[in-house]
């Protein structure tokens, strides 16, 4: 029997992998994406899974929560890492990506499959008898996340986030940066802008007096603690910025010889290298309050903004009061939610739970019921967290060890351990995952390219 056309609304990052985990498996999708027709306060582009903020994709390091995460996404055929590791520019052990490049090998992976129908328009209203994994992310237009509220009987949350500016690189005062990556005398995937003690003091107190961009009043403007504007981090400290983004632990300034009181660190945004992303430099200033306090650093004295830091309010869901843990929608049968709008927070962390909503999806379909993976590893403890009842005060999280299982082990061994446990939990999983649905999971994804360097799944 063949199966029915399921919709995808959202072209994002969980999405494309929602849909494009559906089409290999022989179930026709209809992917909605209403940019560019009707676009939104932090999106540029009509591309799909286009990412509007870093263009990192954090660590590698299986022995870490982001590592542990990526290896089970790799083993699950994810298409973003796939498309990550072949648009990948020189980031340390971080796997950062060239946007364009990015976009466009997803974007030519959705065109590959014919099951996959792209629909440029706003979805505006959820057919509960219809199959429809719902993906619009923290950026869900108004008309929708009205008619969201209705279906779940639930206040929307949200909160702010923040963009880091990018800088040309013709522009950057070379005399006053250096190349390399803390603890690595060989690396040099960086370029680093020190600030005398003087000046970073003096930077300090201009971010704190400069213009910023404010909130409605009627709008709370609450930031996730793992991405705080620059200002935000300021008012917390004289030397908040120092210990935060701006350390300079590891790096030596090769003119002096030692170590930087503090540092701008820029990451390669592209490719071709003619622009960087200010490292952790998410910022509300104004537009022109931007260009003057940043250039109060040596090395953007002549700066060129290619992009401006800026606000915009993220929105998700109270999903420990309306999902359950297949990520299927409380009272709906046919309506599965992913993506950041579950309040999950990251870019992997978004594409993880894409791929879940596939898989639950596909497994209802073939008339079965998902079980998630255990809470020792990464995907298993994200889903758990976002739908766990006793949770009252419900805030986005991203991949960490404080929300896996901790092993019983030494202090010194313990990251090796978490990884270890994970990776055969998840293996275990995914047999189960094999009879469930009947299919030798993830044969059909064994061409999708996911060679990442540097990385040992």
């Amino acid at each position: 029997m063949p199966f029915p056309s399921v919709r995808v609304i959202g072209g994002g990052l969980a999405g494309v992998e929602a849909a494009h985990l559906l089409a290999r498996s022989g179930v026709p999708v209809e992917l909605f994406e209403m940019r560019p027709k009707v676009t939104t306060p932090a999106h540029k582009t009509g591309m799909l899974a286009e990412l509007v903020c870093s263009n990192s994709f954090k660590g590698t390091d299986p022995a870490t929560a982001h590592g542990i995460l990526k290896r089970e996404m790799v083993s699950l055929g994810s298409l973003v890492l796939s498309a990550a590791g072949q648009s990948r520019v020189p980031a340390g052990k971080a796997l950062a990506v060239d946007r364009e490049t990015f976009s466009d090998i997803i974007i030519g992976q959705v065109d590959a499959q014919k099951l996959i129908t792209l629909r440029r328009e706003e979805v505006k209203e959820i057919d509960p008898d219809q199959p429809t994994i719902i993906a619009t992310g923290p950026l869900t237009s108004d008309t929708l996340a009205r008619n969201l509220a209705a279906m779940t009987g639930s206040e929307r949350l949200f909160f702010y986030d923040a963009i880091s500016p990018i800088i040309d690189a013709e522009s950057i005062d070379m005399d006053h940066a250096f190349s390399g990556a803390r603890w690595s005398d060989d690396c040099s995937d960086y370029l680093n802008c020190p600030l005398d003690e003087v000046c970073y003091k003096r930077f300090v107190n201009e971010v704190l007096e400069a213009d910023k961009v404010r909130a409605h009043e009627f709008e709370d403007a609450r930031f996730f603690e793992a991405c705080l504007p620059i200002e935000i981090m300021a008012a917390r400290g004289q030397d908040a910025l120092r210990y935060g983004p701006m350390r300079p632990v590891g790096l030596k300034d090769p003119s002096t010889g030692k170590r930087p009181y503090a540092v701008v660190q820029l990451r390669k945004e592209n490719l071709i290298g003619n622009a960087y992303t200010m490292v952790g430099f998410q910022t509300r200033l104004t537009f022109p309050e931007q260009k003057r306090v940043i250039g109060m650093i040596p090395a953007f004295s002549s700066a060129g903004f290619l992009r401006y830091g800026s606000i915009h309010r993220n929105t998700y869901l109270d999903s420990p009061r309306i999902l359950q843990p297949d990520l299927q929608l409380i009272g709906y049968e046919n309506i599965y939610l992913s993506g950041q709008i579950t309040g999950v927070e990251g870019y992997t962390e978004s594409a993880a739970m894409g791929i879940m909503a596939g898989i639950s999806m596909l497994v209802r379909l073939k008339g079965g019921h998902l079980t998630s993976p255990g809470p020792e590893t990464a995907i298993g403890a994200l889903i758990r967290y976002i739908t766990d009842g006793t949770i009252n005060n419900f805030q986005p999280m991203n991949a960490n060890f404080g929300i896996m299982s901790m092993p019983d082990a030494p202090k010194a061994v313990r990251n090796e351990m978490r990884s270890q446990t994970a990776l055969l939990a998840f293996e275990e999983w995914k047999k189960s995952i094999a009879v469930t649905i009947k299919c030798d999971y993830p044969a059909p994804l064994q061409h999708i390219h996911t060679d990442i360097p540097d990385w040992k799944p």
